[in-house]
């Protein structure tokens, strides 16, 4: 044992070899003692951490060439990498998407261990006696939570994970009572018998988190979650009747995620509290149900969290990437957030490879020189080509564009591209009764080089625009923070406008505007 190798040259005398032993003894104590991030991580070389320079910066450069946003890494509780790709920043929160599960995951753990829930097992429609239920039958019934937090529990649900069009979650985010419309889902399968993945189920377990602690979900996540780890309150969004979303909705900062990752880490506990229960921490980091995904068949799935468990890693998975990556062999949490999808195996082959030690590393100059210049190049905007300006553009120019209903729910658009502050003004179609409409605009950069909104609704929009002939102008968006970045191809024709551009996942979409002069 490590122990005994560590202690056996202390020995001398029966005296000598009891204060050896406790020293050593307390070494080993005070090494082991994990460093809590409440108030901030600590930062350091990779070196340091027994990581290769040099390795991270080919893995901040793979990062650039898969749209990521950040990239940051911990090991041994302290921050080895924390890379920000312009024109994205550190002090801009990020939505982290279907991420936003496991925190629910999270907070429902927190419930078992209040005393708050009885069991993982208990019946999920028991938190629902006052609603009355269509397509009421045994098999709904028999739903329990756990079924909820592994994706068993058979609502008939179309979201297209590994492709297809994300219909379910279109009439959700449509429908005037969100828990209504997931609870009278007929039933496609019996509970645990088949994993779907379903973007109500978690929606389901925030009105049971709201039930149970009679507070808003939000509430409660500051109190027993965000601020014992030191996360400053995030937005969320919330349903029509307030309630926050249980799949999606949640913004949070980079570091801040790495957060929720090292509780986790660390066996659900924090700065000698225990926060989670073990058992439930231990069903994620030994996931077993079988998510039947083809582009990734060894994934797993428990309690919100993805699993791959012959690389020893589990992790939280948003759309486009938005991943808290756990592996615990390396004592490492990675969080990526990101404008396209990843390779979760071979991230997880990158940053175990990069390890060389579970000790520091002698400094290596070359190696950090490498890792600085990666960083630079990531964290500096880079200006895209932009055509001649076309006569167009001033014909065009603060006329409004109006459009019949379409995929895109554009109801007006107007530019302006000439003179010293050229910029935009769109009007979308929000469905809600209570706000039918909702307007964005700011400035756009005609220089190849983005130009930052003000803050908003819709968080921070950058926008660029390029002409690529004399009838057609590119506008290149990204919305802050979201991972969401859109080309739209504008064809002008006198005192017609067509618009053009692709869905998430690669659908064209188009819509037709007019103007009256």
């Amino acid at each position: 044992m490590q122990f005994k190798r560590t202690a056996l040259p202390c020995l001398a005398s029966g005296t000598a070899l009891l204060l050896a032993v406790l020293c050593c003894c307390f070494a080993e104590s005070a090494a082991a003692e994990p460093l809590w991030p409440t108030s901030g991580w600590q930062t350091t070389t990779p070196e340091d951490e027994g990581m290769d320079s040099a390795d991270l910066a080919k893995l901040v450069a793979f990062g650039k060439t898969g749209r990521f946003d950040s990239l940051t890494l911990v090991r041994h509780g302290k921050i080895v990498l924390d890379a920000y790709y312009a024109p994205y920043a550190a002090d801009i929160p990020h939505a982290i998407n279907s991420s936003t599960k496991a925190v629910i995951g999270t907070l429902t753990a927190m419930l078992l261990k209040d005393g708050l829930l009885d069991s993982l097992d208990h019946p999920a429609l028991d938190f629902f006696a006052d609603r009355d239920i269509a397509n009421r039958d045994a098999r709904k019934k028999s739903i329990t939570i756990q079924n909820l937090l592994d994706m068993t529990s058979g609502l008939d649900w179309d979201e297209g994970l590994g492709g297809g069009r994300e219909q379910s979650v279109k009439e959700l985010r449509r429908s005037p009572d969100w828990v209504k419309f997931i609870l009278d889902r007929p039933m496609a399968h019996a509970p645990g018998e088949v994993f779907y993945y379903d973007s109500g189920n978690p929606h389901l377990v925030s009105a049971i988190i709201a039930k149970l602690t009679g507070k808003r979900v939000q509430d409660y996540a500051d109190a027993r979650l965000f601020t014992p780890l030191g996360i400053e309150t995030p937005f969320w969004r919330r349903d029509p009747q307030g309630l926050a979303a249980g799949g999606f909705g949640l913004l949070m900062l980079p570091r801040d995620m790495a957060k929720i990752g090292y509780l986790y880490l660390r066996q659900g506990e924090w700065a000698g509290q225990r926060l989670l229960p073990a058992e439930f921490v231990d069903a994620v980091s030994h996931a077993t149900v079988n998510m039947n995904a083809t582009f990734e068949p060894r994934l797993r799935y428990a309690n919100f969290f993805w699993a791959i468990p012959d690389k020893r890693v589990y992790m939280t998975v948003g759309y486009h990437c938005q991943v808290i990556m756990v592996l615990p062999d390396q004592d490492i949490v990675a969080v990526m957030t990101a404008r396209d999808f990843c390779p979760f195996g071979k991230l997880a082959d990158d940053i175990s490879g990069a390890v060389r030690s579970n000790s520091a590393l002698p400094s290596n100059p070359a190696a950090a020189d490498t890792l600085s210049r990666a960083l630079t190049d990531i964290s500096t905007e880079k200006p895209t080509e932009v055509g001649a300006t076309p006569d167009t553009a001033a014909a065009i120019s603060g006329k409004t564009y109006r459009f019949a209903d379409n995929q895109l729910d554009i109801k007006s658009l107007s530019l302006v591209l000439t003179g010293s502050d050229p910029h935009y003004e769109l009007e979308v179609d929000t469905h809600n009764p209570a706000n039918p409409t909702v307007s964005v605009g700011g400035p756009i950069g005609l220089d190849g080089l983005y130009r930052k909104s003000q803050p908003g609704g819709g968080g921070v929009r950058a926008t660029k625009g390029s002409w690529l002939n004399d009838k057609t102008f590119a506008v290149d968006t990204l919305l802050f923070g979201f991972g969401v970045q859109q080309r739209w191809l504008l064809t002008f024709d006198h005192s017609r406008l067509n618009l053009r551009t692709k869905d998430g996942d690669g659908h064209e979409l188009a819509a037709e505007g007019e103007t009256g002069g």
